[in-house]
């Protein structure tokens, strides 16, 4: 089911999202503050910010937070201030800051202040997948751990403890595979043909 209608009146698809009307009529690309780069639909771009938030909050991300991410994701620059993501987006200071406080939290995005301003910006990180994946390992070890003290507590003999037991044998799979995977990545990285950072 298209979840289209779910952006309301906040912003989105159709007559609200896309692109912004300047002074004699041109288009504003609103993936990010600026003039809209040569050949870039604003109306496109708009969908595609609103496509992969809803894929994102049916993944479980607080739904303006997904919002937030894919705008800033879509920015040539990577980072955007409370203003241009409101504009964006069509939604309120408050929504913003409730959603870059969640992607702050999460270690998705950080604040920046921009030089001779005292406005702040928020960034996506450099290596954000690589950062997000990296994080989610330090997780994967204190679950492990945490399972592991509640089998021995609960009996490893115990149907509960050889669950538990189980468990935490798979995120010590899943901590080693996955920093592993990590590697690859950087490996092969750099042998494809991206812009540099």
């Amino acid at each position: 089911m298209s979840r289209t209608s779910s952006t309301g009146s906040t912003g989105g698809t159709g007559s609200e999202g896309g692109s912004v009307k300047r002074a004699g009529g041109a288009s504003a690309d609103v993936a990010g503050p600026g003039p809209v780069r040569r050949g870039r639909d604003g109306e496109a771009v708009s969908r595609f910010v609103e496509r992969f938030a809803a894929q994102l909050t049916d993944a479980g991300m607080q739904r303006m937070a997904a919002r937030v991410f894919a705008q800033l994701l879509a920015s040539d620059g990577g980072a955007m201030t409370s203003a241009e993501l409101g504009e964006a987006l069509r939604i309120s200071p408050a929504a913003v800051s409730g959603a870059v406080s969640y992607l702050t939290q999460v270690n998705m995005v950080s604040r920046e202040r921009e030089p001779g301003s005292r406005r702040d910006r928020y960034v996506l990180h450099n290596e954000l997948w690589y950062e997000t994946f990296t994080r989610r390992d330090q997780i994967l070890t204190l679950w492990e751990k945490t399972l592991r003290d509640g089998a021995e507590t609960l009996g490893p003999d115990s149907p509960a403890g050889a669950r538990i037991a189980e468990t935490a044998a798979f995120f010590e799979f899943m901590q080693a595979e996955l920093l592993a995977l990590m590697d690859r990545w950087r490996t092969h990285r750099a042998t494809l043909d991206l812009p540099a950072r």
